[in-house]
């Protein structure tokens, strides 16, 4: 009699702190509807019902879990730890929710004379979320979330995303608690200091790029309660770049509006992880940390880290510059200050002859002044077999190394060291030379490589004005795509 006695007080007790609220999102995996508590009477159940239903019974569990005369609505789709006697936690999974789910659940527990209310969970299954787009290379978003003011002192805020899961950002305890960031938000997220007294609890995410695009939670632990606010982040537009192959210089666009102080750090990167494109700390170019292939091809403006202009030009781009370039600004200590993505494509240079024409220009400018030690290589790729066109290695051109079908057919400028002009001409072209072709320039310290794609016709066609006979190609200026 004592041990129900005891019981009966805890219940009392435990009955003025009831209706929590209960909010999740309909396609989460699951809600956890919480029901603790530290004493049980003798062969105790415990029930969690809807009294809106018929039958009103959601779970049923005594020993192990009882379904008889569970509604069918919730048929495979609840649960409670095997251990529940054991360790008072008495909590409700409900897998797969749905928006039929949303109502009233009583967890109520009994020694067959009596039942007392432990619990009372109001679950809010809801299906709208704000969805917010914004152009990849602005310098942020915001992902709202807004509730009543004034919040208890001891209210969490937590920011997750969906799909990788991940923590972005937690308010706890009145601070805000980096270290248990996901390192790919450390150092881009934001929230007021201010948020518990306006119930402002949006958050501000840094340099977002394509990447970022995901769902985002919100969730906001109020007293018992929690609440859910889901957001869908979209970045629509990546800022483009489009150009032929062939002209002299084309511009990658980065301005920002953020500070940067003494000391920071400017980086360009391209996407394949090959090195870094650009390096400038304190106006100056660090070319010692600069991949080979971007050598002596990239400038910006002087005096960019007081400007704000970080924009990269690119000089002689060709069809294997096409790639998304990230500008990225570092503070002395590695944090990061800005982030913007654009994407190059350098259209493959196209060059259409007809039959019978004495010769055809395949065309590749570069860097002037190249060292003495390049070595060129134009070759056939496409179609099989692998044909090697021409070489020019150790100071001469190497006719050896020619295929048989190009022996005594090709022919270099005499001053592509100075020029930088590694164009090909090709005498007496036929349909048989159609192809895509490759020149590659490499020495100790430069590497250069383009694509043309020559197409030899049966039929004569236009000469560009400008060009060498039966040639016709077209060089338009850069222009910018969103």
């Amino acid at each position: 009699m004592k041990l129900f006695c005891a019981f009966v007080v805890f219940v009392h007790a435990s009955h003025h702190a009831l209706a929590v609220l209960l909010e999740v999102y309909e396609g989460s995996e699951s809600a956890l509807l919480p029901c603790h508590f530290d004493f049980v009477p003798e062969g105790p159940t415990v029930t969690w019902s809807r009294y809106d239903l018929s039958p009103k019974t959601v779970h049923r569990h005594r020993q192990q879990d009882d379904l008889t005369g569970q509604n069918q609505h919730y048929r495979g789709r609840t649960s409670m730890t095997p251990d529940a006697l054991d360790t008072g936690d008495y909590s409700l999974t409900l897998r797969k929710p749905q928006l039929s789910d949303s109502g009233a659940y009583i967890c109520t527990i009994t020694d067959g004379r009596r039942e007392e209310i432990v619990t009372d969970i109001q679950l809010q299954v809801k299906d709208i979320q704000v969805e917010v787009k914004v152009d990849e290379g602005a310098e942020s978003v915001v992902l709202p979330c807004r509730t009543p003011r004034d919040l208890p002192e001891d209210t969490t805020v937590e920011w997750t995303r969906f799909e990788p899961d991940m923590l972005v950002h937690v308010y706890q305890n009145g601070s805000h608690h980096h270290r248990k960031q996901d390192m790919v938000y450390c150092h881009r997220t934001e929230m007021s200091e201010d948020l518990l007294n306006t119930g402002d609890l949006s958050l501000t995410l840094y340099y977002p790029t394509e990447r970022d695009s995901a769902t985002y939670t919100c969730t906001i632990y109020r007293d018992k309660d929690i609440l859910r606010q889901r957001v869908l982040l979209q970045l629509v537009r990546v800022y483009q770049v489009e150009v032929e192959s062939g002209v002299e210089s084309v511009l990658l666009p980065c301005k920002t509006i953020v500070h940067l102080p003494d000391g920071a750090k400017v980086e360009w990167m391209n996407s394949k992880d090959e090195g870094k494109v650009y390096v400038c700390q304190k106006d100056s170019d660090q070319t010692e940390e600069q991949h080979w292939f971007y050598r002596d091809r990239t400038e910006m403006n002087e005096k960019q880290l007081r400007t704000g202009d970080l924009s990269l030009s690119l000089r002689h781009p060709t069809d294997r510059d096409t790639d998304a370039y990230t500008c990225t600004a570092y503070s002395r200590e590695g944090h990061i200050l800005m982030k913007k993505v654009v994407k190059l494509h350098v259209r493959v240079c196209q060059v259409e002859v007809g039959s019978g024409v004495g010769s055809v220009l395949l065309p590749f400018k570069t860097t002037a002044e190249l060292p003495a030690d390049i070595r060129v290589q134009w070759w056939r790729e496409d179609p099989e077999p692998l044909m090697m066109v021409h070489v020019y290695q150790d100071k001469s051109d190497q006719p050896m190394d020619q295929d048989r079908l190009y022996k005594a057919r090709t022919e270099r400028s005499r001053d592509m060291h100075t020029s930088g002009d590694l164009s090909l001409t090709l005498k007496s072209p036929t349909d048989r030379d159609s192809g895509r072709y490759k020149c590659r320039v490499d020495s100790r310290d430069i590497w250069r490589e383009t694509t043309v794609l020559l197409r030899v016709n049966d039929t004569q066609t236009h000469t560009h004005p400008k060009g060498p006979e039966g040639v016709r190609w077209s060089r338009q200026q850069p222009h910018s795509v969103l």
